[in-house]
């Protein structure tokens, strides 16, 4: 089976799609099993490819099932969220000013959930 999508996909999209068969599943899936999952039309090799990088970037991790492995999210979706904003965060030199251009392009309703949440979190 090969790719019959001969338009490139944007980044990420791919990534995202994997992602979300993973957790919908709940359980460790092999890279066949993920292709399965998936409504477009991939090759193994793509899934697999896919899987090893999300592998190298911390958001999956694997375990010997068989002669290959079975993949797994390491975080819920909120959870890979907020370790790429970190990420982001961390490739500044500047995080106060980071943090501040965050913190005023927050909406009213957003800036209440962090309020609420710094508030807690020093109690």
């Amino acid at each position: 089976m090969s790719d019959t999508n001969d338009e490139r996909r944007p980044a990420g999209e791919l990534e995202a799609a994997v992602m979300a068969a993973l957790w919908a599943a709940g359980t460790p899936l092999t890279p066949g099993r993920v292709q399965q999952e998936l409504a477009a039309e991939l090759a193994r090799t793509t899934v697999t490819t896919i899987l090893s990088r999300l592998h190298e970037k911390g958001a999956v991790d694997r375990r010997q099932q068989g002669r290959g492995y079975a993949y797994y999210p390491v975080h819920d979706a909120a959870g890979l969220t907020a370790r790429r904003m970190h990420g982001e965060l961390d490739r500044d030199t500047d995080r106060e000013t980071v943090l501040a251009r965050f913190v005023a392009q927050l909406s009213p309703d957003d800036e209440q959930v962090l309020r609420r949440l710094l508030e807690a979190d020093q109690a």
